[in-house]
């Protein structure tokens, strides 16, 4: 599994990255959920039938600016959300206990007043002093939320998703394995994926 940052100082050259490449400050990750397609697995009834209408386990990433996975949970069964499988996951608990070791708030450029160092996600995540959401529902086109929604910060990690489905043909189609395979077949892609982003930079 990709390793979490240990040092303030690795946070604090991710949330450089953001800032730079996608004018988002004190951005330490974008974080989402894939559905990855299976064959219906034998003997789980609905467990893993997703709200999509079809079976799937869940790949929860956290990544970087330039998509690489910092964080990735496999497995979990389709028909959770991405927010009930990131409560059951112990990056959570490291937030919520501020355990991450994440650089200190800081004042953002033109600014006053100090800021946290926060994670991205959808609607699907819950509103946190170290989770910023995406506003819920249909925005009013050209209101601040509609544009926050369009944030380029927080799709990096639906973009990663993309470069993972161009890269291995396995994501194209359901996978005719058991969610025990399927799972290692996903974590080895992710570490694919990451050698070869690496390699290219």
């Amino acid at each position: 599994m990709p390793e979490v940052p240990k040092y303030q100082e690795e946070w604090q050259q991710i949330a450089n990255d953001f800032d730079q490449k996608w004018n988002y400050p004190h951005c330490c990750g974008s974080i989402d959920g894939k559905h990855i397609c299976l064959q219906a697995p034998i003997n789980t009834g609905s467990d893993y039938f997703n709200y999509k209408g079809f079976f799937s386990i869940v790949l929860l990433a956290i990544v970087d600016a330039n998509y690489c996975f910092t964080f990735v949970n496999i497995g979990c069964q389709g028909r959770l959300s991405d927010g009930g499988v990131f409560a059951n996951t112990t990056f959570k608990k490291l937030l919520e206990t501020s355990s991450l070791n994440l650089p200190s708030m800081k004042v953002l450029p033109g600014r006053i007043l100090t800021s946290p160092f926060v994670f991205l996600g959808d609607e699907a995540f819950a509103l946190q002093p170290h989770m910023i959401t995406s506003f819920p529902g249909t925005q009013q086109k050209g209101s601040p939320a509609r544009i926050y929604n369009y944030s380029r910060a927080r799709r990096v990690v639906k973009n990663t998703f993309g470069i993972m489905s161009v890269i291995f043909r396995v994501f194209r189609k359901p996978m005719l394995l058991e969610p025990q395979k399927a799972e290692r077949v996903v974590l080895a892609s992710c570490y694919h994926q990451e050698l070869l982003i690496q390699r290219t930079r």
